[in-house]
């Protein structure tokens, strides 16, 4: 069992040396066996979100950020007109330039008016699509069937997500993560033939994400370790003395530079973003909190956050809208408490890195998408939010 194993993982590089979907070698008979297994999960989960959410049909706009995005904003209730256009390409608006989710505004306003159930159902349709997708791409990397469905379940139905979906200001998460995830399966695409065209395309759809929220920022480093696993473009194998070395599987020549240097593109996106979007911030006011706050103060409720997360996503109760910041009130021990948890979890993680990558891999997924707002840059007034959690929490499911 263990050789046969062994064959299937190395055969996940064909004879050009590029990564190989493991539906089509590690799992060869999953292809036509499982086909209508996979239809009914994605049928399932279809209909289990839609059945969830299915009530925000009859709700109201918010007047918590709604009436500045949507309702009262005469770019968007005027509907797809050139000026709204260029306005949506060129603002600053909500000290964000997100002109993706402003031209999702635009058209919903021009689709079906100040009705706020077709700006609802379109959150929604983006949410199931979001769940359908982040299935299709787990399957296709892991050939994983019940733990990619079950992942994509947990994500399509947990309540922290709640925020995201049905509040209609959050269409930029929504949209973000679907642009995401678009990105991740351009990136197996490219993995599996390497091309100008399809690298090309994921770097597009990559550089739209950054428009709809720049929060997918840390989407280069999650391809990075997804390099590691589950695509298995690198390993770390034992060495001489002790010592880590990284041994590329498609090109002896090739090691970990030139998966880094293959992003290049990607990470000059993710600066530039970032320097916007500080400007950005900067100049709105957002970022006047950070400066009446100490780093240690900063730094202690983003070790909090860490861990409240978790504990909601255990245990979702007492979730709200907005979680005030506690600034001095935060006691410094339960800070450095929970720093030292998060370092416990970490060392297990990279201790456990060859046995249980998927950890590794979904822990550090986990902490890194959630550093543009944990709170050390402050942004706003928060403590933390749920809407923070919408694509970070996939590594915990993971």
């Amino acid at each position: 069992m263990t050789r046969k194993r062994k064959r299937s993982i190395k055969n996940t590089f064909g004879r050009n040396g590029h990564f190989n979907s493991l539906n089509e070698v590690a799992h060869p008979l999953a292809g036509e066996a499982n086909k209508t297994v996979k239809i009914v999960i994605c049928i399932f989960l279809v209909i289990a979100t839609f059945a969830v959410y299915s009530q925000v049909k009859d709700h109201e706009f918010l007047n918590y950020d709604d009436p500045g995005y949507v309702t009262e904003n005469l770019h968007v209730t005027t509907g797809l007109t050139r000026e709204n256009i260029n306005w949506a390409l060129t603002t600053s608006y909500f000290s964000s330039w997100v002109p993706m989710t402003l031209l999702s505004h635009i058209l919903d306003y021009q689709l079906y008016g100040s009705n706020p159930k077709g700006h609802h159902l379109t959150s929604l349709f983006f949410h199931i699509a979001n769940s359908l997708i982040l299935f299709v791409v787990l399957l296709r990397m892991t050939g994983a069937l019940w733990q990619s469905s079950f992942v994509a379940a947990m994500f399509a139905l947990h309540p922290l997500n709640v925020e995201s979906v049905a509040w209609v200001s959050e269409r930029k998460n929504v949209l973000s993560t679907l642009l995401w995830l678009l990105t991740m399966w351009s990136y197996i695409r490219y993995a599996e033939t390497p091309s100008i065209k399809r690298y090309g395309l994921m770097t597009l759809i990559f550089a739209l994400g950054l428009m709809s929220k720049p929060m997918l920022i840390t989407l280069p480093f999650i391809l990075l370790m997804m390099d590691y696993w589950p695509l298995r473009r690198l390993k770390f194998e034992q060495g001489q003395g002790s010592v880590e070395i990284i041994e590329k599987h498609e090109d002896k020549k090739a090691g970990f530079m030139r998966l880094v240097s293959e992003k290049i593109p990607l990470f000059l996106l993710t600066v530039g973003a970032s320097i916007v979007t500080f400007i950005n911030e900067k100049s709105g006011g957002t970022m006047k909190l950070m400066e009446d706050l100490s780093f240690s103060t900063r730094f202690n409720n983003a070790m909090v956050s860490y861990l409240e997360y978790l504990k909601k996503m255990i245990w979702p109760n007492d979730l709200a809208i907005f979680y005030p910041h506690p600034g001095n009130a935060l006691v410094v021990w339960k800070g450095m408490l929970c720093g030292m948890a998060l370092v416990g979890i970490t060392a297990i993680a990279i201790r456990l890195i060859r046995k249980a990558p998927y950890f590794a891999v979904g822990w550090f997924w986990y902490l890194g998408t959630l550093v543009p707002v944990i709170g050390i840059v402050q942004v706003g007034i928060q403590a933390m939010a749920d809407r923070y959690t919408y694509i970070p929490l996939i590594g915990i499911f993971i």
